[in-house]
């Protein structure tokens, strides 16, 4: 249960969706997942790494160069500061719903819920009916990695901050996320993006990252298909937005290691491009 609970965080902030009219418009970035931001006034550099969030064990991996980007900073930030135990209690209670699914869901939506879960991974919704539907979300997502033995760069960025005495936050909490969810997600969204789960397309994804290649990763995570408009412009172009209002000061402050799913990077509306205008100078570091 516990590492469920943790799945289902990682699978919300892994969620990186944007406007596919933004990202035509968005310059093809290089290939790497380590970024160096620098300039503006910064005395020292600050680092942005794009996350998968999970992994199965034998597809992690992490590169010396970002070992050492990672020594050389002060403090990370994750999305969420998944070291606060208050944040994890709250991850806890977020993934039960105060009702089962059986009562908030219409009986036609309870229906299509129940065939997806058993064509899919197995199961009956009457198995899950006292999770919220995000976190039977989360189930789906999770098997279809394919593994048991499941690997998590935001925990494993933790323990390296632990060995090495540096703090850890949040650039937004538990709360502040779900709030975006409740809010730009509907049901019909999440039966669609659990329909469109698919084995093949998260090997395709898994691929890619291992690639180090964001802009076909942002791209294969742009279809319109997976949410609605609405919803893609709550879950990453507001969000990279508020973070642009935090993480100046951050880096002004000292140095910082910047860990964050590997969606929000690219874009025209990414954390690349908005520190770029912003004044900051931005550089793949290239493994």
């Amino acid at each position: 249960m516990k590492t469920l609970l943790k799945n289902i965080l990682l699978l919300f902030i892994g969620i990186g969706i944007q406007n596919l009219q933004a990202q035509k418009q968005s310059k093809n970035l290089e290939n790497s997942l380590l970024w160096e931001v620098s300039g503006n006034g910064l005395a020292k550099p600050s680092y942005l790494f794009g996350t998968i969030h999970m992994i199965c064990a034998a597809d992690y991996s992490m590169n010396e160069y970002t070992k050492k980007a990672f020594a050389k900073t002060d403090r990370l930030t994750l999305e969420i500061d998944m070291s606060d135990a208050e944040q994890m209690s709250a991850m806890q209670k977020m993934a039960m719903g105060e009702k089962p699914l059986s009562e908030t869901l219409t009986p036609d939506d309870y229906a299509r819920l129940d065939q997806i879960l058993q064509k899919q991974a197995g199961l009956s919704a009457k198995q899950l009916d006292s999770f919220t539907l995000l976190t039977v979300m989360s189930v789906l997502t999770i098997k279809s990695f394919g593994c048991a033995d499941m690997k998590y760069y935001e925990m494993e960025f933790i323990e390296m901050a632990k060995n090495l005495s540096k703090s850890v936050s949040g650039l937004e909490t538990v709360n502040e996320q779900m709030a975006l969810f409740e809010n730009g997600i509907s049901t019909e969204d999440i039966l669609e993006m659990m329909e469109a789960s698919d084995d093949a397309e998260t090997k395709k994804m898994v691929e890619i990252y291992k690639q180090q290649n964001l802009q076909q990763m942002y791209s294969m995570m742009t279809d319109e298909k997976s949410m609605s408009k609405e919803a893609k412009l709550l879950m990453l172009d507001n969000r990279n937005s508020n973070w642009l209002k935090k993480m100046p000061a951050m880096m002004k402050k000292e140095s910082v290691f910047f860990a964050v799913g590997a969606a929000h990077l690219p874009g025209e509306m990414g954390v690349i491009e908005l520190l770029k205008k912003a004044g900051y100078t931005v550089k793949a570091v290239k493994s």
